[in-house]
């Protein structure tokens, strides 16, 4: 196992209190800012500026972008003034006028709900409620914890159908034709958001949303930017990468889990069993594109190798699997991004 080489994430700044990270004579510093509002995560900005006032000014831009996303795909809260997937779910059976950046997710969930045969599911809603319930309630309550009640999860696996899930383009609507259905986009959202921000940045800057980490271009240096491939049980990273302007994303089983009887029970659900996925410990993806590699590292968690390959290669992607028992395998491309 290699070490990390730069320690990106995360460092616990706080954006009032933006320290540079490297004391340069000339030429930008390299400085980094984090929060913790948004997507239920911690979100971290790394990069080079000319001053700390400067620096600021970039990141309170990408906090105002990743702000509108989280709002938008919020399925838990009310926002005066904002229509988003809250009010369709709310609203499921109705035709909703939405905003135009909830369309492009859906139509995204719709591409990969295709391309993975339903592992990518975001009309999951009614299945993953009752296991976010479940953990939330048993973390505050270790001594009762419990799981969802099985009959209730293959109850609502029956209203998971994203067929049944209308989008019209050309009028800006979305309709939940089944109105038990809910839409879940936590398996795409956090990437997309990642994506949309890193594009709207100009200049040398490293974002993560959640660990859904996106390169907007390199160090101010022109090399690469590094981050680790996270041990599942601590320790050595097993792998470091370099990347420049690609995306690196990473499902594991143990990000947000709970335990029932001593048995570990982790938040990547199986749309083919209501029930949290066990090929591996983790899959991290890298790719040109965060929203993407969002979906594919879920995908890629809950169906085989093989699918997987072939999987990536529909995406231009690269990845590498963590087993349960430590053995890693990845795709020949994936080694290219491995640090020397």
């Amino acid at each position: 196992m290699r070490k990390l080489l730069s320690i990106l994430l995360p460092l616990a700044l706080a954006l009032g209190g933006c320290a540079a990270l490297e004391s340069r004579e000339e030429g930008p510093r390299r400085y980094e800012a984090t929060f913790l509002e948004l997507f239920d995560t911690v979100t971290t900005v790394i990069g080079y500026a000319e001053s700390e006032e400067e620096f600021t000014a970039v990141v309170e831009e990408i906090r105002a972008e990743l702000t509108v996303y989280h709002q938008l795909y919020d399925i838990y809260n009310d926002y005066e003034g904002v229509v988003n997937l809250k009010t369709v779910n709310d609203h499921a059976g109705e035709t909703v006028a939405v905003d135009g950046r909830i369309i492009d997710l859906l139509l995204l969930a719709k591409e990969f709900y295709a391309a993975t045969g339903g592992k990518v599911n975001a009309a999951m809603g009614s299945v993953l409620t009752l296991w976010h319930e479940a953990r939330e309630d048993s973390i505050a309550d270790p001594q009762n914890a419990y799981l969802p009640d099985g009959e209730a999860i293959q109850a609502a696996l029956a209203h998971t159908d994203f067929d049944q899930v209308v989008i019209d383009v050309e009028n800006g609507t979305v309709c939940l034709l089944d109105p038990e259905m809910r839409l879940d986009v936590g398996a795409l959202a956090k990437g997309y958001a990642a994506e949309q921000a890193a594009r709207a940045v100009d200049g040398n800057y490293l974002i993560s949303v959640g660990g859904n980490v996106r390169a907007a271009g390199p160090r101010a240096d022109g090399t690469a930017w590094t981050v680790g491939v996270e041990n599942p049980d601590g320790g050595d990273y097993v792998e470091t990468l370099r990347i420049k302007t690609e995306a690196v994303v990473t499902s594991g089983d143990y990000q947000r889990y709970y335990t029932v009887d001593g048995v570990r029970y982790h938040h990547i659900i199986d749309p083919a069993t209501g029930y949290p996925g066990d090929l591996y410990r983790a899959v991290t993806v890298v790719g040109p594109d965060s929203g993407e590699a969002d979906g594919l590292s879920t995908a890629l968690f809950l169906m085989s190798e093989e699918e997987g390959r072939a999987l990536l290669e529909t995406f231009g992607a690269q990845a590498l699997w963590i087993y349960a028992d430590g053995t890693v395998s990845y795709t020949e491309g994936m080694a290219s991004y491995f640090s020397p």
